[in-house]
């Protein structure tokens, strides 16, 4: 049993407020927590309005289906948020 765990770290340049950026926020750990099934939030720069950075963590039986899980999650990140992908982390334990 492994442990995938990743760090997206997003800039959203259009948001104007704290509340703007918890609405995007929600929408894509829940996005992210019910397509993978995954464990999903925001775990910093909770008080900068431009900077999003989320944590995904999922326990999965080896690291070949880590390695696919967190590509798809990669993909779907690049591809159903606005935000620009600063920077990405992958870890397996």
């Amino acid at each position: 049993m492994n442990i995938a765990a990743m760090t997206f770290r997003l800039r959203a340049s259009w948001v104007r407020s704290l509340k703007e950026k918890r609405m995007i926020v929600k929408s894509l750990t829940a996005q992210l927590q019910n397509r993978f099934h995954v464990s999903a939030a925001e775990i910093g720069e909770q008080d900068t309005h431009r900077i999003l950075v989320i944590g995904v963590a999922a326990i999965v039986p080896h690291n070949a289906m880590a390695d696919s899980l967190m590509e798809e999650i990669s993909l779907f990140v690049e591809e159903n948020c606005e935000a620009e992908i600063l920077e990405e982390t992958r870890e397996i334990k």
